[in-house]
């Protein structure tokens, strides 16, 4: 039987947004790895399942409460 982590069910978002999709784990932590490298942040490896409601949903905006 085939493990989860070796189906492509795998997607690498970070602070610009989706990276890919349809990857082992192991080649989105390979990119992970390479996008760190780059100097990008925010990277994390999810389901493509969860990337497609990510990138579906507007990001939101932070406000301080205490600027008036």
């Amino acid at each position: 039987m085939t493990s989860d982590l070796q189906k492509q069910n795998w997607a690498v978002l970070s602070n610009r947004g989706c990276e890919a999709t349809e990857l082992t784990h192991e080649e989105a932590r390979r990119l992970v790895h390479r996008l760190e490298g780059e100097g990008r942040h925010g990277l994390c490896i999810v389901t493509n399942d969860a990337a497609g409601h990510v990138a579906a949903t507007p990001p939101t905006v932070f406000k301080n409460s205490d600027s008036a």
